[in-house]
């Protein structure tokens, strides 16, 4: 049992690794899901407090500040968002967008939209 933990961690992290060297190559396609207001000051992965004004968004692997063009492949309606939590952890979703970022791609109604995700870059550091 311990093995397999293991062995999961490490193709995970050569797979966080891998991911952040092809940044500019990866896309990914899924179901996207956002966060409720609700959840409005509560702390993210990254150490950040949620704002449902801000374009962000979750993904299970993706290094923090790693920017994404989300496209919502039923309206063609595109936002671009930074990674500053981890998530979904529902079966099939790829990303959780904020509010903000949700509403630009008009999935506010639907709740839960086709899309996909493209890395477009790491933001730089000031």
């Amino acid at each position: 049992m311990y093995f397999l933990r293991s062995l999961s961690y490490t193709v995970s992290l050569f797979l966080i690794f891998l991911l952040a060297g092809c940044a500019s190559t990866y896309t990914e396609t899924g179901k996207a899901s956002f966060y409720s207001n609700k959840l409005k000051g509560r702390k993210m992965a990254n150490g950040d407090k949620y704002r449902p004004g801000k374009l962000t968004a979750a993904h299970k692997t993706l290094p923090f500040g790693t920017r994404l063009k989300v496209t919502n492949l039923d309206t063609h309606k595109s936002v671009k968002v930074k990674v500053t939590d981890r998530g979904p952890f529902a079966p099939g979703r790829v990303v959780d967008l904020s509010y903000k970022a949700a509403n630009k791609v008009d999935m506010i109604k639907a709740g839960v939209a086709p899309v996909k995700i493209k890395v477009i870059g790491k933001k730089k550091k000031p």
